[in-house]
């Protein structure tokens, strides 16, 4: 399975028009045939980054759809609505990514993603992007798995926690940097936010043996968004 992603720099005055388009019209559209299916559609939350960020995350099943999808942007049934949608936005970079091992999401299925706008609650996200030192990419991989996921969910039976971690991807061979990771993490107590913004990371947290210090030998920053579902997004 691989995962597109894609971050649309949307003009202003377009935002809704470009968000309907998406929705009415590229969603059941790139749902014809089993190419693809778009899974996310988020909104990067105003006051954490660049205004009117729209990130989309679309799963393909293998390398023969990917390439199938490639021509129907390129000259086929997809490409006047490709070229609609780049007359509401400023410019789309993409990147393609495949699970890590120890994903909690595992491989999802065409035929389980709705083909259709499914009306929900708003979800927000936390994504953090990192990108291990050069030459520890598989280390970190496999660590963040052995460490951090066991951690988290070690932390989680003790206290309830802020975030939940759903997924965690790779960037495919050939796509964006190669030492680039991906973890994908459900924001479960939105109250505690205002907290994580105001306040210093406690120093129990930075101990040896605990993930934030430790990961340091892998890995030194990463950044991280809140991107926010549309009520609409087959995956909330």
């Amino acid at each position: 399975m691989l995962l597109l992603r894609e971050e649309h720099a949307v003009e202003g005055a377009h935002e809704d028009a470009f968000e309907a388009t998406m929705r009415d019209e590229w969603l059941p559209a790139l749902a014809r045939g089993d190419d693809a299916r778009l899974y996310y559609y988020l909104n990067l939350a105003h006051g954490s980054g660049l205004s009117y960020r729209v990130v989309t995350y679309s799963v393909i099943p293998d390398g023969a759809a990917w390439g199938r999808l490639v021509e129907r942007v390129a000259g086929g049934d997809l490409a006047a609505l490709s070229e609609k949608l780049d007359g509401l936005r400023h410019e789309v970079t993409a990147g393609l990514y495949i699970s890590l091992p120890w994903s909690p999401m595992g491989e999802l299925e065409l035929a389980d993603i709705p083909a259709e706008p499914v009306e929900h609650d708003l979800t927000l996200f936390m994504e953090d992007t990192v990108h291990p030192r050069e030459g520890r990419l598989e280390e970190y991989v496999e660590r963040a798995g052995a460490h951090y996921a066991v951690e988290f969910d070690e932390q989680r039976s003790k206290r309830p926690q802020l975030l939940e971690i759903q997924a965690a991807w790779r960037a495919a061979y050939g796509s964006q940097r190669r030492r680039e990771v991906i973890l994908w993490q459900k924001v479960v107590r939105p109250e505690q936010i205002a907290g994580l913004l105001t306040r210093e990371v406690p120093a129990r947290y930075k101990q040896p043996g605990l993930w934030m210090l430790d990961a340091l030998e892998w890995r030194d920053q990463w950044q991280s968004r809140l991107l926010r579902t549309s009520s609409w997004s087959p995956g909330a």
